[in-house]
């Protein structure tokens, strides 16, 4: 049963290099049923199997420098391109369907990747929206305990000069001053 299970999640994890594999492949294949036919069977021209070698070279080069907008672009552009040769009689019906068949395996690889480019797009996007919610939230915890910790503070204090007794001010003694008078008088004397 686990090698049913890991096998199961093999195959949900399909990496994206795997898919760019199997879309190379699949077009690698492509190229070679053109040029074998073009060299051996009479239901396909040269001219037209140059011709859509070229365009699925550019596919597969596309495909390879992980462009698979362009490569699904071009990969029409190979569409319109066989049905105009297949239109001129330049491709036999059952070879038109062969080749058809091929470029929407190809098409399926690509697109696979695609939806599998941008899904990583938007979860990067929301995990980047998550972690900055999460750096602002605690900034305004942060300022929050800084300024409850400044009105306790405040509070602290402001009840400290509450409890401290203001000082007593002492008026001069007019005693002192008899004092002095009755020595000056002694003096005197």
């Amino acid at each position: 049963m686990s090698a049913r299970i890991t096998r199961q999640r093999g195959a949900r994890r399909r990496r994206p290099a795997s898919v760019l594999v199997g879309c190379l492949l699949t077009a690698g294949l492509l190229a070679g049923a053109l040029a074998g036919c073009a060299a051996s069977a009479p239901d396909l021209h040269r001219d037209a199997a140059t011709q859509l070698q070229s365009q699925v070279l550019a596919v597969t080069e596309a495909a390879a420098a992980d462009d698979s907008a362009g490569a699904l672009k071009l990969l029409d552009e190979l569409v319109g391109k066989l049905d105009e040769a297949a239109a001129r009689g330049e491709v036999s019906f059952k070879r038109h369907q062969s080749i058809r068949t091929s470029i929407e395996a190809v098409r399926a690889d690509l697109t696979a990747r695609q939806a599998a480019v941008e899904a990583a797009r938007v979860a990067a996007e929301k995990e980047a929206a998550r972690v900055a919610a999460e750096k602002e939230a605690a900034r305004v915890a942060a300022e929050k305990e800084a300024a409850a910790q400044a009105a306790a503070a405040a509070a602290r204090a402001a009840a400290e000069a509450a409890l401290v007794p203001a000082p007593a001010v002492v008026a001069p003694s007019t005693d002192g001053n008899r004092e002095k008078r009755k020595d000056k008088d002694k003096d005197d004397d």
